[in-house]
């Protein structure tokens, strides 16, 4: 069994921030839009043809998904945050500033009493973020 975070943006985000993941994590990459959805079937209401109905990144057995949300305040997502597991400092760091970019950096990328590499910050599409190494600190 395994969780996997499911992010719903507003404002047509999504197609937007998924590539922008894809450029940050790799991976395979899958959008499906409005426009695209089958012969016969309607998308929810208020949503528009280019709005993301399902978008997915499939990297090693980790998933992460996501659509635009038609009924969504466009406001910050708050009370929950993605965590990326990087094997190394390099990548941890690479990934936490790729992250950060144009967002809001909370707590540093750096070493902490119980890894050898956290970091926390809201990326530019609102989505809260945790990159850290793992193993064991010092390990």
């Amino acid at each position: 069994m395994s969780f996997h975070p499911y992010l719903f943006f507003s404002n047509g985000q999504c197609a937007e921030a998924f590539r922008r993941y894809h450029d940050i994590f790799g991976g395979e990459l899958q959008v499906m839009t409005n426009a695209e959805l089958p012969e016969g079937e309607e998308a929810m209401p208020g949503a528009a043809p280019e709005h993301v109905l399902h978008a997915s990144i499939q990297l090693g057995t980790g998933l992460l998904m996501g659509s635009d949300d038609p009924t969504g305040d466009g406001g910050p997502k708050v009370g929950v945050a993605v965590t990326y597991l990087a094997a190394d400092e390099q990548t941890g760091k690479r990934v936490f500033d790729a992250l950060a970019e144009g967002g809001e950096v909370l707590m540093a990328f750096q070493p902490t009493f119980f890894s050898k590499g956290f970091g926390t910050c809201v990326d530019r599409f609102g989505v809260n973020w945790m990159v850290d190494l793992e193993g064991e600190p010092g390990a």
